[in-house]
């Protein structure tokens, strides 16, 4: 019945219909419930069953443990600072919803603790979703193009790079940043050169740096506010405070958080980097259906370990704490993980090559690593080497590309 109530539809829709220019609408749709009937034309062609629908999908999959962990450790961050008195109950409208639900503020009540950090992330990813959808379905209108799917990755990985407490006008701001000029003045989906997340994501770190590196809101760095009124130091930011004196500081001694709580996710941060864990199930899930690239992930841990390494064994002299930082530590504090798996593989901004992608994952875990420790006052290093990893992607492909072609001619040549 809903089929053929599409098909009824589409008239109006198609080229000459009296509804014409809304023909991305309807497309959308349409798509969106049914597999497209469109086949390819022409000569020989390869027949695949990984569709832009299917692949976008498929990421939006391996996002829910982190999905998952966004709402359950930021309930949990919240109550727990409740229960220990660091701070007054909230006092906004999450309360009497709580309260109607016959929830309290619990840290050892699953429910308690998810309910409230989906309190916190379902607005934000909502108001991603709305504002990013209708920039999507105005350039689709006006260019004529259908609506895919690459805005569902966008829209799911943005609310997972905020912290729990920013204000809603600013993410509306972030996505449409991040929609309109990290991706659609370039063409839209396919043809970005940067991650349009991660590009709204930067957008916001700078345009409003004392909201968003202050003490209530920030990515992996300073502090944030658990629940309203409440706050905590996370292990980027405590040790980017600290000085060595005749002690190196580490996380355990600033923040009481061990190696475990960090790679499980127990700790304060943005809403979907806390948890390695999930980040690595997500990864599981990338590898095993060839949509996202190992050789990225690999390169990433390899060149944050390796930079991490060198940095460590020569800080004698130095009162700089994240010198002093273990290497092992950098990949699971902060957004290294999550940024490793989700946002340095996306396909259109990302190496091509295999051997470009192992020099560009190498080069996003140097320049994490770089970041974090030669400049303290960006403790959270891994959006800006994305970001840069990106930049040199292409230059990247290109060398590789022009090597290989040096090596077949001089191969047939002979």
């Amino acid at each position: 019945m809903l089929r053929k109530f599409l098909d009824r539809l589409h008239p109006a829709f198609d080229k000459g219909g009296r509804l014409e220019r809304f023909y991305p609408l309807y497309e959308a749709l349409d798509t969106f419930l049914y597999t497209p009937s469109e086949v390819s034309a022409g000569a020989a062609h390869v027949r695949d069953g990984m569709n832009l629908k299917r692949m976008m999908s498929l990421v939006v999959v391996a996002l829910a443990p982190c999905f998952f962990m966004a709402m359950h450790n930021t309930g949990y961050q919240a109550n727990y600072a409740v229960a220990q008195g660091l701070g007054e109950q909230m006092d906004t409208w999450r309360e009497p919803v709580l309260a109607a639900l016959s929830l309290g503020h619990d840290p050892d009540s699953f429910l308690d603790n998810f309910v409230l950090g989906a309190l916190f992330f379902l607005p934000v990813y909502i108001v991603t979703m709305t504002a990013g959808g209708l920039w999507e379905v105005l350039f689709a209108t006006v260019r004529g193009h259908e609506i895919n799917e690459g805005f569902l990755v966008t829209g799911a990985l943005f609310p997972l790079t905020l912290p729990p407490t920013i204000p809603l006008w600013q993410v509306a701001i972030g996505i449409s940043f991040g929609v309109v000029v990290g991706k659609e003045i370039f063409g839209g989906t396919g043809k970005n050169f940067l991650n349009p997340a991660l590009t709204g994501r930067a957008f916001l770190y700078f345009a409003y740096a004392s909201e968003i590196t202050s003490e209530t809101n920030q990515w992996g760095e300073g502090v944030w506010a658990a629940a309203d009124g409440i706050t905590g130091a996370t292990p980027l930011g405590a040790l980017a405070a600290a000085k060595f004196e005749s002690v190196a500081p580490t996380v355990t001694a600033l923040t009481d958080l061990s190696w475990w709580d960090c790679f499980f996710g127990y700790t304060q941060g943005s809403m979907g980097e806390t948890s390695t864990l999930a980040c690595l199930l997500g990864a599981v899930i990338l590898i095993g259906v060839g949509v996202g690239s190992w050789r990225i992930m690999v390169g990433c841990v390899l060149g944050a370990l390796g930079m991490g390494s060198l940095l460590w064994m020569s800080s004698t002299g130095s009162d700089n704490g994240l010198v002093h930082l273990y290497p092992h530590w950098h990949v699971v504090i902060g957004g290294f993980a999550f940024g490793a798996v989700f946002m340095a593989t996306d396909p259109v901004s990302a190496a091509m090559t295999d051997t470009g992608r192992w020099i560009y994952g190498v080069l996003i875990g140097v320049m994490t690593v770089l970041v974090r420790v030669i400049n303290p006052a960006y403790p959270e290093g891994i959006m800006l080497a994305i970001l840069f990893g990106n930049v040199m992607a292409p230059l990247i492909d290109y060398y590789v590309i022009q090597a290989n072609i040096k090596r077949r001619t001089a191969r047939y040549e002979a």
